[in-house]
């Protein structure tokens, strides 16, 4: 794959940043797909004051646009480890699921199993946990992935703007890198393509 202006091998780059990057993905994709869970079940199921509390912060988190603050915060925190950034992402990453879930809990609760669970003397967490999260977990198995995808490429976009890990190599700080000194100019096509196609992939 060739090296760069600085005489690195884009190869090497590249075996350290593809793990560095799933990694991301990974962490934030689990923080998101779990809160969400958990939140969604919590709100759909227990309804009342703790539905209405709890829709009140999925709203906000909801609206808040999501990508700025990721800047702000990013951009506060100053030479941020591949973990610090895939908390920041993944904090941002658990109110759709939490939405989506909390739909499918109100629709379950009412379901025949459900009566019976509870007339059988089941408490609220293990019908959550026992009868209605099985029910979902096809749904957040793809949510999982679509979150991975997403996480990835928020800390690729963050990282082009120069507040990723500036000491850990990841597929948006190879960009950032060979945008920094010139690539394009130079038409070292082979730097900055490389991460481009795997992002891609």
């Amino acid at each position: 794959l060739g090296t760069t202006s600085l005489g690195q091998s884009v190869a090497i780059q590249l075996t350290e940043a593809i793990p560095n990057s799933m990694q991301v993905g990974l962490v934030a994709a689990t923080i998101g797909t779990v809160f969400g869970a958990l939140i969604g079940l919590t709100s759909g199921y227990f309804g009342g004051r703790t539905d209405a509390a709890l829709r009140v912060l999925i709203d906000v988190f909801l609206a808040i646009p999501s990508l700025l603050f990721l800047i702000l915060i990013a951009s506060l925190l100053k030479g941020v480890s591949v973990t610090t950034m895939a908390l920041i992402i993944g904090l941002f990453a658990w109110s759709w699921p939490a939405r989506a879930v909390r739909a499918q809990a109100l629709s379950l609760k009412e379901r025949p199993f459900v009566r019976i669970a509870r007339l059988s003397g089941m408490s609220g967490i293990e019908i959550v946990i026992r009868e209605l999260l099985p029910h979902m977990l096809t749904w957040l198995g793809a949510n999982f992935l679509n979150a991975f995808i997403a996480a990835i490429l928020a800390e690729s976009g963050l990282s082009i703007l120069g507040l990723g890990p500036q000491r850990d190599m990841t597929l948006g700080m190879m960009i950032y890198w060979s945008l920094s000194y010139g690539a394009i100019l130079q038409n070292l096509w082979w730097w900055w393509l490389t991460p481009v196609i795997t992002l891609m992939v």
